[in-house]
């Protein structure tokens, strides 16, 4: 039990930020850890959240402070025009609408076929940010407009496959961002949304035994969230995208084999 908690939790904070599809990893791991596993167990899907959303605060406290800060002088200012709280708020609105409106689509369309394709797809829109879209303005610079585009293009996250963190750099990338700052955009977007599906999930859960379980789950997670998002920061500033589209292109043929 103690093996599956870690390697669940490993598992949980490398799909959640790096750019590589959790969908496509649970098809996998759900064949050869069986239905019965903690990946079904919702209780411990909750915690598993719970961790990448506190590693998300821990490691970008300083921003999520001074965006706090600035809104509350723009409200004081009474100058919203280019605040950037406002613009995440802005940018998590069309994939909670999406979220809402169409659950039972999304639901429908968890496919292996889908999966391979929107791997595939991924890798070519990163291949193309790597070697096409240049850096042309810094976070601080982010407007309403490159807000609404993140969120529209965060929606294709719903399609299994696509990940949200690598929708979101690619499409801060294709708005002049440099790979760190779409990033840092991502991850700070991600805060409300990890939260929101937080509270969600925490309401459906009737009752949960065995409590070290959740809280290990918990504390492995968090630190693996960490620093896979401290790792993914490294890679992204020396190799960029390329080296998540080989992976992505490499994880779909193993699901052709497996599963096609």
């Amino acid at each position: 039990m103690f093996i599956d908690i870690l390697f669940l939790s490993l598992l949980q904070a490398v799909t959640e930020f790096f750019p590589v599809s959790s969908s496509g990893h649970l098809i996998l791991f759900h064949k050869f850890l069986g239905t019965n596993s903690l990946l079904d167990n919702l209780a411990f899907d909750v915690v598993l959240h719970g961790g990448s959303l506190l590693a998300i605060i821990i490691f970008f406290y300083k921003d999520i402070i001074n965006i706090s800060k600035t809104l509350f002088s723009d409200i004081k200012n009474r100058s919203l025009k280019n605040s950037s709280a406002l613009i995440i708020f802005v940018a998590i609105i069309p994939a909670g609408l999406v979220g809402y409106f169409f659950e039972d689509f999304i639901d429908s369309i968890r496919d292996p076929k889908v999966v391979v394709f929107a791997l595939i797809f991924g890798a070519v829109l990163f291949l193309i940010a790597d070697k096409y879209f240049k850096r042309k303005k810094d976070f601080s610079n982010i407007n309403f407009s490159d807000g609404i585009f993140i969120g529209l293009l965060q929606c294709l996250s719903f399609i299994p496959g696509i990940s949200r963190s690598g929708i979101t750099i690619f499409a801060g990338m294709g708005r002049g961002l440099s790979k760190i700052d779409a990033a840092r955009f991502s991850f700070i977007m991600a805060t409300p949304l990890l939260f929101g599906a937080f509270i969600k999930k925490i309401t459906d859960i009737p009752s949960a035994d065995n409590y070290y379980i959740l809280l290990l789950g918990f504390i492995f997670t968090a630190f693996f969230s960490f620093f896979a998002v401290k790792f993914l920061m490294n890679i992204l500033s020396k190799l960029g995208l390329k080296v998540f589209a080989y992976y992505r292109i490499i994880l779909a043929i193993i699901i052709i084999i497996f599963f096609l």
